[in-house]
């Protein structure tokens, strides 16, 4: 039987929906400064044999670096993962990473530091380098690898596809989304769809999780403030 911590980490909340990320290949990128922008939104996350979720998610600029976190909460789990990163021409590169979990009273906390990080991004860090690279219109029509590192420092691969543009009608508003295609090597079965704000490199508008084609969960964004540069 599988320990609950394990169960919870594999959820989309901070495993499938976090996991995913980061390009080993060094494909042109805007300059972070055009891009990268603050915001806090909050999401509702529908899990099939779950009760539903909203997680808090926030992009932050402190002391030259920026930091993403996101945090959620249903009636028997909690969940939380912290990071700090930097943006470069080159990609993202993270400086330090935190995640604990916590499930019917059992509980683990994760840390990642910077000698950990030095070749592969956290999961986090690596969800912001995805949607930078997918608003440059990196690989799209074409198959690309590639690599982070998960909750525990081991290393995850993923391929995904840049799809196009279509508009969403969401309960935080209606939106242009830029959609993209994930799927890990190794699990063809297991699907993911980004849909990722045009502006703000991070911010989730939806994301569906499907397996053997069929939905298994359902991301949508709720709320969104974002601040004025």
């Amino acid at each position: 039987m599988n320990h609950p911590l394990r169960r919870l980490a594999r959820l989309p909340l901070l495993a499938m929906l976090l996991a995913w990320v980061h390009g080993a290949a060094a494909a042109a990128v805007p300059e972070p400064e055009i891009l990268m922008q603050p915001f806090s939104a909050s999401y509702r996350l529908e899990v099939k044999g779950w009760p539903n979720a909203t997680i808090q998610h926030r992009l932050t600029r402190e002391s030259g670096h920026w930091q993403s976190r996101m945090q959620a909460a249903i009636a028997v789990a909690r969940g939380n993962e912290r990071s700090r990163f930097i943006v470069t021409p080159q990609g993202v590169r993270s400086v330090n990473y935190s995640s604990a979990y916590s499930l019917l009273g059992v509980g683990g906390n994760y840390r990642l530091a910077g000698n950990e990080l030095a070749s592969l991004p956290d999961r986090q860090a690596a969800l912001v380098e995805l949607s930078r690279r997918a608003l440059n219109g990196s690989c799209e029509n074409d198959a690309c690898r590639l690599v982070y590192q998960d909750h525990r420092g081991r290393e995850e691969i993923l391929d995904y596809r840049l799809l196009g543009v279509e508009t969403l009608s969401l309960p935080a508003g209606e939106f242009e989304a830029v959609r993209v295609e994930v799927n890990d090597p190794e699990t063809p079965e297991k699907t993911m769809l980004f849909h990722f704000h045009p502006r703000y490199p991070g911010l989730l508008l939806a994301v569906d999780y499907r397996r053997d084609g069929e939905r298994k969960s359902r991301l949508t964004l709720t709320a969104l403030e974002t601040e004025s540069r």
